[in-house]
């Protein structure tokens, strides 16, 4: 008797397994960490600035001028802007992290024999592997501080703490120099290497379900006594009769970084795709997609994005290389919606 080919399911989503929240900015003095509790919040305002025209013009058919007087003119501009206080001189960002287990198992299939097979994948990585590597790479990005994003250059000082909340207290914590660790490498200097492996086995135990497992994690920059900061900075798609340039995040008044690009660092992962000898780590994403540099550094032609690299070791038994694992299930741990609703 034939046995009908596995097919990929036409419903498959999966639930994120790095669960950041939004990341609030608090002001203080760098002696007084211990206090940041009491630190105040940093408010997002306006503020009207009388700039210059530089961008770039069209100038093929326009009259010199007028092109003249255009750009000798003042280029007037609200935006938001969020700065330190002229008495603190760091900025704490502060998020919680929870991490869930049930990495693969899929929030939503409408195929029994496909969930089957990819459960029985899992497992396989699970028990072979495991995910070790994987919460060391998550580990890591927290102690360097990378969710700082454009906050972390320039820093004279940056110390991450991070707590292990049982009951809304902490459990563990651990503290870490963050310029001393690399965004370019997964590498940890020997003063971190055991806070490191205790926080990867706190990661990794949660992504495989052993416990509940939610951090706590606050950054301290010193960057200077009343220096700017850079939340979020919000998409506006209707900007209606707006004109605002430049609309800043913040949530109830404290500026703030969005959960998506707190997890965005977290899971700047990937060196596994080709050529990263020379960018380094990107983020997880099933094409290995870089917005910011409108470059895709997985695509299909090449078989190593999610899909092929997905499709070759469920359907034809193709099992990757082992780097390759740990990019899928590292995707599955993003989550997202895979589902082929191609018509045949």
């Amino acid at each position: 008797m034939a046995t009908t080919p596995l097919k990929t399911a036409s419903v498959l989503a999966f639930e994120r397994k790095l669960d950041p929240s939004d990341a609030l900015f608090f002001a203080g003095p760098w002696e007084e960490r211990s206090t940041s509790a009491s630190w105040p919040a940093i408010a997002v305002r306006e503020k009207s600035v009388r700039g210059t025209f530089s961008h770039r013009l069209k100038t093929k058919g326009q009259d010199a001028t007028k092109l003249d007087v255009e750009i000798k003119n003042p280029n007037p501009q609200t935006v938001d802007v969020a700065t330190l206080t002229a008495d603190a001189d760091t900025l704490k960002v502060s998020f919680t992290l929870r991490v869930s287990g049930g990495v693969g198992t899929p929030s939503s299939c409408n195929n029994a024999d496909y969930q089957n097979k990819l459960q029985s994948v899992v497992k396989g990585y699970v028990d072979a592997i495991g995910f070790t590597e994987l919460a060391g790479r998550y580990a890591h990005n927290l102690a360097n501080g990378r969710f700082l994003w454009r906050n972390r250059l320039g820093a004279e000082q940056i110390t991450v703490q991070i707590a292990h909340l049982v009951n809304g207290k902490p459990a563990k914590t651990w503290s870490f120099d963050a310029l001393t660790l690399s965004l370019r490498h997964f590498e940890a200097p020997p003063e971190a290497v055991q806070g490191l492996a205790e926080l990867q086995t706190m990661i990794a135990d949660g992504l495989s379900g052993k416990h509940h497992v939610l951090l706590q994690v606050s950054a301290f920059a010193r960057i200077g006594a009343g220096q700017e900061v850079f939340p979020s900075q919000e998409l506006i798609l209707d900007k209606g009769k707006s004109t605002k340039s430049k609309t800043l995040y913040s949530v109830n008044g404290i500026a703030g970084m969005h959960s998506q690009k707190v997890g965005n660092a977290l899971r700047s992962i990937d060196n596994w795709y080709p050529g990263a000898e020379d960018d380094g780590p990107i983020p997880v994403e099933p094409y290995g997609s870089v917005t910011a540099q409108g470059k895709a550094y997985r695509k299909p032609a090449d078989k190593v994005d999610f899909y092929s690299l997905l499709d070759n070791w469920l359907l034809k038994d193709k099992i990757p290389p082992t780097e390759q694992q740990h990019f899928v299930m590292a995707t599955f741990i993003r989550g997202g919606v895979f589902g082929d609703a191609v018509k045949d």
